[in-house]
């Protein structure tokens, strides 16, 4: 079985190229499995607290704009003083 550093030397021995090529599979591969993981999350009912939760706040306008969230996370101070809306 190949280890770890076998993969690292391995691809320190390929082209530029190839490498980011391989980035990007990767990455697929990696949002492929986080997908999985939340279909399979989601069916065992794992998640149903969250999402009853995130309904909640929906019908009670508890939610933030697309650009207050953006902010938040970008400017994590940025909200302190700013009300909550719905827009």
């Amino acid at each position: 079985m190949t280890t770890r550093l076998e993969v690292e030397s391995a691809i320190k021995q390929l082209p530029e190229s190839e490498v980011r090529d391989l980035a990007k599979w990767l990455q697929d591969y990696l949002d492929e499995m986080w997908d999985q993981q939340i279909e399979t999350d989601v069916a065992s009912g794992k998640l149903d607290h969250l999402i009853a939760q995130a309904e909640k706040d929906i019908v009670a306008n508890n939610v933030r704009s697309k650009i207050q969230a953006e902010d938040l996370l970008t400017k994590p101070n940025s909200l302190n003083s700013k009300k909550k809306t719905g827009d």
